[in-house]
C-alpha cells in the first residue's frame, strides 16, 4: 500500500512540475512578443494614439541596420511614399533642399523613400530610436527647436489615432518653419471633422485636399491634406472675432452644418396633450451630432448641465450611460443652485460643481422651491423645481426662499470654451430659457455650443386636471417653437427636451 502510495505522489509532482514548465515557456514568450509588438503609448509622451490602426496599413517591421539599410530592400510601402513624395516635389511643396521630419514613423520607409529621392536631411520620430534614420521622442515638447522644418509629414495615421490632436497640431506648427509645408494623410470620415482638423492648426492655410490611393487597395482612400504655415494665426470657420477679441455674435454657420440641422429630428410642431408621455418618446427619435459626424479632431470634450438637479435626474441617468461619446473623456460641470442637491456633487469624481444660479449677470437672488397646488400637503414625497426670481406671496406655490448667487452663464462659458473645443450643454432651468438664450445669443456665446438639448417650460396641460394649464410659467407651446425654430435657424443644432 505504501509502495502504490509513494508512486501516486511521484507521478502526481512530475506532472506539476510539467504543468509549471509549460506555463513558464508560455508566459515567457508572451512577454516577449508583448515586448515587441507592443504599440501603446505613455500617457504623457507625444505619441498620444491608441492601437487602433483603422483605414491605414501597419507597416511591417524591418530590421534597420546602421546604414540605413532594411531587410527588404524593394518594400512596397517605402515605394508608396516614394511616389507620394515624387508628386509633392512636382508640385512645389517639397524640394531637395528641404529640411524633413516624418512623424511616429516606426519603420522608417518614409525617412529612407525622401532620401532615395534626393531630400538628404530628412529624420524621423518614434518612440524607439533606430541612427541614423529614427529619433527617439516620448514627450513633449519634441526635441527640436521652433522653426527647424521645411517639410514635416505624417502618413502613419498618427493625427487620427491621437488622443491629443490638439497638442500634436501644437508641435507640428511649432516646429515647422514659417512658409514651410505639412502634409498629412488622413481618414477623416465626414466634412466636420475635416473642418475640426483644420481648426486644429490655426496658423497654417489650407493649401490642398483631395482623396488619394493608400498601399492596400481594399482599404477607403485617404484624403492628403497639405497645410503651409503662415505668418500670423490665422481664423478658421467659427472662429471670426471683432478687433477686440470679442466673438461675433452671429455664428458661421457653414453648409455641413445646415446640412446637419435638417437631418436632425423634426420638431414637436402640435402641442402635445400629454406632454410628460410624448416629449420622454421624444428621446428615442433624437439624431444625436456624434451619431452623425467624427468628433476626433477637437481640443477638448465638455458637457454643461445646466439646472444639472441630482446625479441621477441627467448626467448619472442620460449623459454617462446613453450619449455616444466616441471613446472620448468629457469634463463635465454641473450648475445647480439648489443647495439641497449640493453635497451628493461633492462626493461625485470628475464632476465640477458650480452651485449657482446660471443667470444674466453676476448679483443675488432668491431662489424659489414651488410646487403645484395639488401637491402642497405632500410635501415630504419629493422636493419641488426651483426656479430664480423676485420673492412672490401667491397661495399658487409653496414658498422657500433662499437668497442666493447668479452668475453670467454667456460670461462664464466665453471664458471657460474655445471654439476648438467640442461642447455638449443641456439646459433645464425653469422658464429662465427666455433670459439666457437670448444673451447666449446676443454675446456670441450660443457660437461656441456644438450640441444643445433645451426643456422649455410653458403652461402644459395639467395631469391632475384636465382641461386646465399650468399657471406656473406664462409662455405658450408656440413661444417654445419658435425659441426652437430660431436657435435651429442659426445653426444651432438643438433637440426638444423633456
Amino acid at each position: 500500500m505504501e509502495v502504490a502510495t509513494s508512486k501516486q505522489n511521484l507521478l502526481g509532482n512530475i506532472l506539476v512540475r510539467l504543468l509549471s514548465f509549460g506555463l513558464f515557456v508560455f508566459l515567457a514568450r508572451f512577454a516577449y512578443i508583448l515586448t515587441l509588438t507592443s504599440k501603446s503609448c505613455d500617457s504623457g509622451g507625444f505619441c498620444f494614439f491608441s492601437s487602433s490602426t483603422v483605414g491605414f496599413i501597419e507597416p511591417d517591421t524591418f530590421s534597420n541596420t546602421g546604414n540605413g539599410d532594411t531587410s527588404a530592400r524593394d518594400s512596397p510601402l517605402r515605394n508608396y511614399y516614394s511616389s507620394v513624395f515624387e508628386d509633392l516635389i512636382a508640385d512645389g511643396y517639397l524640394s531637395p533642399e528641404s529640411k524633413s521630419l516624418c512623424i511616429e514613423t516606426p519603420t522608417a520607409q518614409d525617412v529612407i523613400a525622401l532620401r532615395e529621392i534626393g531630400v538628404s536631411d530628412s529624420i524621423g520620430i518614434y518612440r524607439r530610436s533606430s541612427s541614423p534614420l529614427i529619433l527617439s521622442s516620448r514627450s513633449i515638447p519634441l526635441p527640436f527647436d521652433d522653426n527647424t522644418f521645411d517639410f514635416e509629414f505624417s502618413g502613419t495615421g498618427g493625427l487620427d489615432r491621437s488622443s491629443k490632436p490638439a497638442d500634436f497640431a501644437s508641435e507640428i506648427t511649432r516646429t515647422l518653419k514659417a512658409g514651410g509645408f505639412f502634409v498629412v494623410h488622413t481618414v477623416t470620415k465626414d466634412v466636420y471633422s475635416l473642418d475640426s482638423l483644420l481648426d486644429l492648426f490655426n496658423s497654417c492655410r489650407l493649401i490642398r485636399s483631395r482623396r488619394i490611393n493608400g498601399l492596400d487597395p481594399s482599404i477607403p482612400p485617404l484624403r492628403e491634406i497639405v497645410l503651409k504655415k503662415d505668418h500670423e494665426i490665422l481664423l478658421h470657420s467659427d472662429q471670426k472675432q471683432h478687433s477686440n477679441g470679442n466673438l461675433v455674435n452671429k455664428c458661421s454657420v457653414p453648409g455641413y452644418k445646415r446640412e446637419l440641422i435638417r437631418n436632425l429630428e423634426p420638431l414637436i410642431i402640435e402641442e402635445p396633450l400629454k406632454p410628460w408621455i410624448t416629449l420622454k418618446r421624444n428621446i428615442q427619435k433624437i439624431k444625436y451630432l456624434p451619431s452623425m459626424v467624427d468628433i476626433s479632431f477637437k481640443r477638448r470634450y465638455i458637457y454643461v448641465d445646466v439646472g444639472s438637479r441630482n446625479y441621477g435626474s441627467s448626467i448619472g441617468s442620460w449623459f454617462r450611460k446613453q450619449y455616444p461619446k466616441q471613446n472620448k473623456t468629457f469634463e463635465i460641470y454641473a450648475i445647480e443652485a439648489d443647495k439641497s442637491f449640493h453635497e451628493e456633487y461633492r462626493s461625485k469624481k470628475k464632476i465640477n460643481l458650480l452651485p449657482y444660479a446660471a443667470w444674466l449677470r453676476n448679483e443675488t437672488l432668491f431662489f424659489e422651491i414651488n410646487r403645484e397646488p395639488s401637491r402642497r400637503t405632500n410635501e415630504e414625497k419629493g422636493r419641488g423645481m426651483g426656479r430664480i426670481q423676485a420673492v412672490q406671496s401667491s397661495s399658487n406655490f409653496l414658498n422657500n426662499s433662499d437668497e442666493i448667487r447668479g452668475f453670467d452663464f454667456a460670461n462664464w462659458l466665453k471664458n471657460t470654451v474655445r471654439e476648438r473645443d467640442f461642447v455638449v450643454v443641456k439646459m433645464d432651468v425653469e422658464g429662465t430659457e427666455f433670459h439666457l438664450i437670448p444673451k447666449l445669443i446676443e454675446s456670441g456665446g450660443i457660437c461656441l455650443i456644438d450640441e444643445m438639448f433645451l426643456e422649455c417650460h410653458y403652461n402644459r396641460w395639467q395631469r391632475c386636471c384636465n382641461g386646465e394649464r399650468s399657471s406656473k410659467y406664462q409662455k405658450s407651446y408656440e413661444q417654445c417653437l419658435d425659441l426652437f425654430s430660431s436657435l435651429r435657424e442659426k445653426g444651432v443644432l438643438v433637440h426638444q427636451w423633456w
